[in-house]
């Protein structure tokens, strides 16, 4: 009878659905924004610290590519997060992933990557007899945890125009930016056959806090950074970066500082006053130089 529901055709095609993967092109839709952000790959500083550290700790060579394909995936998931979180312009010289593909469908590329990652993790369990890996998730999910944890403080600060110490600063970019340098690390050290075992966590803490410093420095500081980012964009973003957060409280009674960046300038004029203001008043720039030895990478 016309108009009813083809009912035995329908039935067997919803009882196939939770079990069959996606086609190809349908892979390819929904991965879309995470395709166009890594045709265009970065420094990949993540890499080159995985080959770094696999000079000690040796790990087999199959085991080791899943764990790179699982930090690369996470980060430029967080990546693309984060340009939506900052309403970011520019990542590596191009328009960012939501700027092309919208937010909503860039949200959900990056939480479908996320779980595309844990499902490259599992195959290191599969390939394990001996039980090294049943806890590797864990790792990872913990890691997350504390990456998102960062974060929030990050955008909180930011929103609600609070300056935070030093001291919360460098705990804020512990969580988040040494997130993903821990999960790269400590699966590594998960997997690795030698002995005796090494707690490398504590220099990879410092490896991660460094990195974030230096990036807040290049932000302010460097042409290339401007070129890949835009000039100065952690003051169009409103970001307590280190060097914001030494300026504000090095002369807590001149507000300069908070009264641009709560303005969120886009056009360079307060930008640049701003930065000559910390270059000659608070001295921002000398004590982030001398305190983390950027005057050789600068």
């Amino acid at each position: 009878m016309s108009g009813q529901p083809d009912y035995d055709n329908i039935i067997p095609l919803l009882s196939a659905l939770p079990t069959s993967p996606p086609n190809l092109t349908n892979t390819q839709v929904l991965l879309e924004p995470f395709t166009y952000l890594t045709a265009n790959p970065g420094k990949d500083m993540r890499s080159h610290l995985i080959d770094a550290f696999n000079v000690w700790l040796r790990v087999e060579e199959r085991d080791l590519a899943i764990v790179g394909k699982v930090v690369s995936m996470l980060h430029n998931a967080s990546l693309m997060m984060d340009d939506v979180e900052d309403d970011s312009q520019l990542r590596r010289g191009a328009p960012v992933a939501h700027k092309i593909y919208g937010i909503p469908q860039t949200i959900n590329t990056a939480n479908y990557v996320y779980f595309l990652a844990y499902r490259e993790l599992f195959k290191l369990r599969d390939w394990d007899a001996s039980g090294r890996t049943k806890d590797l998730d864990k790792v990872v999910t913990e890691e997350l945890l504390n990456l998102h944890r960062g974060q929030g403080l990050d955008l909180f600060w930011r929103d609600n125009l609070e300056c935070p110490t030093e001291a919360e600063y460098i705990e804020m970019v512990n969580n988040k930016t040494g997130g993903l340098f821990r999960i790269a690390i400590k699966l590594m050290m998960a997997l690795s056959p030698v002995e005796p075992k090494v707690d490398y966590v504590p220099l990879v803490n410092l490896i991660g806090v460094y990195f974030q410093i230096r990036d807040d420095y290049m932000n302010l500081q460097s042409s290339q950074y401007a070129s890949n980012k835009g000039f100065a964009e952690d003051l169009t973003e409103g970001k307590f970066s280190f060097l914001v957060v030494h300026a504000v409280r090095a002369d807590r009674p001149n507000r300069q500082v908070m009264n641009v960046l709560q303005k969120r300038p886009t056009t360079p004029t307060l930008k640049k006053h701003v930065i000559s203001y910390m270059e000659e008043k608070t001295g921002t720039f000398e004590y982030t130089r001398g305190a983390h030895f950027l005057s050789r990478s600068s």
